[in-house]
């Protein structure tokens, strides 16, 4: 299996596309990163692009999803949820098959109202942005769907299964089990935080402080009432 990248350098958001082999089928998952790379990258591989999998339908996964349509002729599949413009409807469980590549649809909600993740081959998955290398996606408003899908769907993959995320560095099952705060807190590994911090005003428990892929943080907080919530470090006020 041949997996190319591309990145876009502002949203840090990735695009790949996925080959059998050289000369055989394969697919674009998302499309938020500069296409160029991956276009010649399917050009030089001689690659029959059939599909477009989609993660989920924020615009810095989609920007380019028309441009591939067009030069490929690619079907373009999404969760019903994300209104993805012209996409056919993918959901837990569905199976596509181009050439040797056999991809297993997993629904991992949280982030976004109808999020995927693809498992390719039982070799890799693209969490889109469910799971990061140390991180977790961010939500306001649906804390246990992310918390269900990091730990009921992903983590009970195999730990050798290589993770390309939504944005920047590829990590493992295994590695994010062992490493991701937010997990070893989920797993009971290590306790929740009891610092003290106000979001966008509100007072809070800061719960759990990770990295985050752009290179600052991101923080599970609770609420005075009680609600927990996944935001990116720069709302967070510490004391």
């Amino acid at each position: 299996m041949i997996v190319e990248r591309s990145m876009d350098p502002s949203w840090l958001s990735n695009a790949y596309l996925v080959a059998d082999k050289a000369g055989g089928s394969g697919f674009f998952v998302d499309s938020g990163a500069p296409l160029a790379p991956l276009i010649e990258a399917a050009e030089r591989l001689d690659v029959q692009v059939t599909h477009l999998l989609t993660t989920h339908g924020h615009s810095d996964h989609i920007a380019n999803h028309g441009e591939i349509e067009r030069r490929f002729g690619a079907t373009v599949l999404a969760d019903q949820a994300e209104a993805v413009d012209g996409a056919e409807p993918l959901s837990h469980g569905n199976v596509v098959e181009t050439g040797d590549l056999h991809v297993e649809t997993l629904r991992t909600p949280g982030h976004s109202p109808g999020g995927l993740s693809f498992v390719v081959n039982g070799e890799a998955c693209f969490t889109g942005d469910t799971l990061f290398k140390d991180s977790v996606g961010g939500t306001r408003d649906h804390f246990d769907d992310v918390r269900r899908s990091v730990m009921d769907v992903l983590m009970g993959l195999p730990h050798e299964l290589r993770v390309y995320p939504g944005h920047t560095d590829e990590t493992t099952i295994g590695r994010e089990w062992e490493e991701n705060p937010f997990v070893r807190v989920w797993r009971g590994v290590d306790p929740e935080g009891e610092e003290r911090c106000h979001v966008a005003g509100e007072e809070a428990t800061l719960v759990v402080w990770s990295p985050d892929y752009d290179g600052g943080g991101k923080a599970w907080v609770r609420f005075r009432d009680g609600r927990d919530a996944i935001v990116g470090g720069s709302r967070v006020e510490r004391r």
